[in-house]
């Protein structure tokens, strides 16, 4: 199976980015909300002292005219302008009106109108042009969206960065999940900065790969008692059937018997495997043969084929654990004939060997989750202990091999053993 490695995803967008993203959007929300609101209680502030000042002006030239009869600057008698609204009021009372009209680069105004006497007198009106202040709002629009655009542009880089060290930190801990999952069990986070919940995350993993260490040492310890208390009464067994009278009991009991030997000594193997101390002894051997060697000691019927190197006459040679190889290529031989159907092809390239069988293919849970010891998958691919390809993986790690399992795009299982350059 292959070692656990983080892959990157196109389409998949870091948490750092997300997060400065998102700060963005708030920023950019934030600022529209406070542009809007003092843009528009601005501009109501505007129109309110406009209107008032429309409303004073006319109370003042309403008095100038009263007592003197001449008209103050800005006053005018029925203009032609007047809004129609106030161009004939109903009464002597003062009256106030909103022009948006912009004509003779007179923009958006306020008038404010009283009749001068009784019905049919002349209308006197005040004009309140709002241009200046209009244009110091269009100028406060401006210097706040350039404020806005600043504050963004300081915002998002302190927002990704700070996400950074969060996506950073949550990364060590999903690194470090990955390892665990891929069977390294001494795999820590160990000490992370912050007392938030990236670091109960962190803390959180660690006490469970402790747990789980130690629940699957008690595991492994428990095999490996197992295996060798079973050793010596199995030997003995072995050798009663000795003095078992020759005839079909004593060849069932004898076949009986070494196949217990040879599950005790499975579990001794997988225990020392798990323990770390198996130790490859490496020799340069023809690779060739050492697996054609291999398949006529499992005493089943396989092809082999040699694709030799080119510009020679024999096949590669490599430097690798002659009997661990054996070992490997064996257990997967086996497992193709006890699991899946003739005929079984062994094909060594390069350094790469490959045995194929025609039968149901590997299961899909073992694809994905990898060998599992006393579990064979579907029923289909018929009984048995388990522990063959799991033997298979340990020993290709203890060569620093590589071994994969796949289905053949035409059916069938395949398993590739990939051995290291030297």
């Amino acid at each position: 199976m292959r070692p656990y490695r983080r892959l990157p995803r196109l389409d998949r967008v870091s948490l750092r980015w997300k997060i400065a993203a998102l700060a963005a959007a708030t920023a950019c929300l934030v600022a529209a909300a406070v542009g809007v609101l003092v843009h528009l209680w601005t501009a109501s502030d505007i129109r309110g002292r406009a209107e008032m000042r429309a409303f004073n002006g006319v109370y003042a030239a309403m008095e100038t005219y009263r007592r003197t009869g001449t008209l103050v600057d800005g006053a005018e008698l029925d203009p032609a302008e007047l809004p129609r609204v106030l161009d004939d009021p109903a009464d002597d009372v003062r009256h106030t009106a909103y022009d948006g009209h912009v004509d003779n680069n007179v923009g958006p105004s306020f008038w404010a109108a009283q009749r001068v006497g009784g019905p049919g007198s002349p209308v006197l009106a005040v004009r309140v042009n709002m241009s200046p202040e209009l244009h110091d709002l269009r100028r406060l629009d401006m210097s706040m969206a350039v404020a806005s655009l600043v504050s963004l542009s300081a915002a998002v880089p302190l927002a990704a960065c700070g996400a950074g060290l969060l996506g950073r930190r949550l990364r060590r801990v999903s690194e470090t999940a990955g390892r665990i999952s891929a069977g390294d069990l001494d795999a820590r986070t160990g000490p992370t900065k912050g007392g938030d919940e990236v670091a109960d995350i962190a803390a959180t993993v660690d006490l469970m790969a402790d747990s789980l260490g130690r629940r699957l040492r008690t595991e492994r310890q428990f095999t490996a008692d197992v295996a060798h208390e079973l050793r010596t009464p199995v030997g003995g067994l072995l050798a009663a059937t000795d003095l078992l009278p020759a005839g079909e009991t004593e060849d069932l009991v004898r076949g009986r018997v070494r196949d217990l030997r040879a599950l005790v000594e499975d579990l001794l193997e997988i225990s020392r495997l798990d323990a770390g101390a198996e130790r490859p002894v490496r020799a340069r051997v023809p690779l060739g043969e050492v697996v054609r060697e291999a398949v006529a000691r499992t005493g089943f019927d396989a092809s082999v084929t040699v694709a030799h190197t080119p510009g020679t006459a024999a096949a590669e040679s490599v430097e690798t654990d002659p009997r661990r190889l054996e070992r490997i290529v064996g257990n997967l031989v086996v497992n193709a004939h006890r699991h899946g159907a003739t005929p079984v092809e062994v094909t060594v390239a390069g350094r790469t060997v490959v045995v194929r069988d025609h039968g149901p293919g590997f299961p899909a849970d073992l694809l994905r989750e990898g060998p599992r010891r006393f579990h064979t998958g579907a029923a289909e691919r018929g009984s048995g202990h388990g522990l063959g390809l799991t033997i298979a993986l340990g020993q290709a790690r203890v060569l620093g091999a590589e071994l994969r399992l796949d289905n053949g795009p035409a059916g069938g299982a395949v398993a590739t053993l990939c051995l290291p350059a030297a």
